[in-house]
C-alpha cells in the first residue's frame, strides 16, 4: 500500500516574476493577433491602472490560483502598492494561502493521478487533489481548527469577512509566518483590505461551523455579507477611480462590479470602474457571470468601455506575464499605498 510520501514528495514553486522581464515579449505580442494581442492590451492596461496616481485597484481572484503556484504574483503586487483591495473566493485566501502561511505546503500531482483513477487511494491516504496539484486533509483539518482559535478569540458580533481576514493578519503576527510570501499577511501589514463574500465555502466555514456549534445559544462570531458589501462600496465613493484586475470570475467578479451600482443606491453617483481586465476560460454562450463580457457589464452601468480587456487564457499563463509586464514596466515605483483598512476602522489608527 503506497504512503503519503509516495505521492506528496515535489511541492508546487510559486513563480517569481521580478525574476524575469516579459516586457518584449508582451509588446512583441501586441504587433500580432488573438489571445496573444488580447494580453498585450490587458498588460497595457494593468500598466495604465498602477500609472493612474487617482485609481485605486482591486484584484478579483477565483479558482484555485495559490495552489497552482501564482502567489508571490500577488504577493510582490501587494508589496509594491500596485493593488489596493483584493476580493477573492476564500479557498486562495484559507485553504491555499493562509494554509501555507501555516506552515504547510501544496505538492505537484504525478500525471497519471489527472485520471481519477488513484482517487480511492488518495482518499484513503488522506490526500485532496486538485486537478494535478496534491494537499494534505490531515493538514488541512489543523487549518480549519486554526480558523475557529482565531474566531472564539474575537469579539461574538457580526464581522466582515474584512475584519475576520485582518485578525488572520493579526494570529500571523502574533504566533510567526511559517513562509516569506503570503498574500494574508503581506496585505494585513500594507493595511490592504481582503473580502471574502462567500466565506463560509472555504476551510474558514468549518472553523466557524465548530465555533457556533460551541457557543450553542450564548454569543457567538459571524460573518456579515452586507457589510462587506458596504465596506467595499465606501471605498468606491471615497475614492471614484478605480480599476479592477479579475482573475476568473464568479463571486469575486460580480461583487466588485457591483459597487457602483451599490453606491448609486446609497445616494451617491460615482463613475463606472475606469480600467477592467478579466483572465478567464469561460465562456459567453451560456449567459453565466463569469464569462459574460466587459462590454456586457457597461450595459449595467459597472464598466467604462475605454479601457477594457477580456483575456480568454488559462490564469497560470496569462496572469505572471500580465503582472510581469506592470512591475518591469515600473511605473509602481511612483505610487503610495493607499492603506484602505484604515479608512475602515479609523478608530483603529492613532
Amino acid at each position: 500500500m503506497p504512503t503519503k510520501s509516495d505521492y506528496l514528495h515535489t511541492t508546487v514553486e510559486h513563480i517569481d516574476v521580478t525574476k524575469f522581464n516579459p516586457v518584449p515579449l508582451v509588446e512583441a505580442m501586441s504587433k500580432t493577433a488573438f489571445t496573444a494581442r488580447d494580453l498585450a492590451r490587458a498588460a497595457d492596461i494593468t500598466h495604465r491602472m498602477v500609472e493612474d496616481k487617482d485609481c485605486g485597484v482591486i484584484l478579483c481572484l477565483a479558482g484555485s490560483l495559490v495552489s497552482a503556484g501564482l502567489k508571490k504574483v500577488f504577493v510582490d503586487a501587494i508589496r509594491c502598492n500596485m493593488v489596493d483591495a483584493i476580493v477573492s473566493t476564500g479557498a486562495n485566501i484559507v485553504d491555499q494561502d493562509f494554509f501555507e502561511a501555516l506552515g504547510f505546503r501544496h505538492w505537484v500531482g504525478e500525471e497519471k493521478l489527472r485520471s481519477g483513477m488513484f482517487d480511492a487511494e488518495l482518499r484513503d491516504l488522506h490526500i485532496d487533489r486538485i486537478y494535478d496539484t496534491l494537499i494534505d486533509e490531515d493538514q488541512l483539518r489543523i487549518c480549519d481548527d486554526t480558523t475557529r482559535v482565531i474566531a472564539d478569540e474575537l469579539e461574538p458580533r457580526p464581522h466582515s469577512s474584512r475584519e475576520y481576514i485582518r485578525a488572520m493578519g493579526a494570529y500571523l503576527e502574533k504566533n510567526g509566518c511559517k513562509t516569506p510570501d503570503s498574500i494574508v499577511f503581506e496585505a494585513y501589514k500594507a493595511d490592504v483590505p481582503i473580502f471574502c463574500p462567500a466565506f463560509s465555502d472555504c476551510s474558514a466555514g468549518f472553523g466557524l461551523v465548530a465555533h457556533q456549534h460551541a457557543r450553542g445559544d450564548g454569543p457567538k462570531l459571524s460573518l456579515d455579507s452586507a457589510k462587506d458589501f458596504y465596506e467595499l462600496t465606501q471605498l468606491k465613493i471615497a475614492n471614484p477611480t478605480t480599476g479592477l484586475f479579475m482573475v476568473g470570475g464568479g463571486v469575486p467578479k460580480n461583487f466588485a462590479q457591483d459597487i457602483v451600482v451599490a453606491a448609486d443606491v446609497m445616494g451617491q453617483e460615482v463613475p463606472m470602474h475606469k480600467y477592467a481586465v478579466q483572465v478567464t476560460v469561460a465562456d459567453v454562450r451560456d449567459g453565466a457571470l463569469s464569462g459574460s463580457t466587459l462590454k456586457e457589464a457597461s450595459s449595467w452601468g459597472k464598466v467604462d468601455l475605454a479601457f477594457e480587456q477580456m483575456v480568454y487564457s488559462e490564469a497560470t499563463l496569462a496572469v505572471p506575464l500580465i503582472f510581469g509586464y506592470a512591475y518591469h514596466k515600473g511605473s509602481w515605483k511612483a505610487r503610495t499605498g493607499r492603506k484602505w483598512n484604515r479608512l475602515l476602522e479609523p478608530a483603529a489608527v492613532s
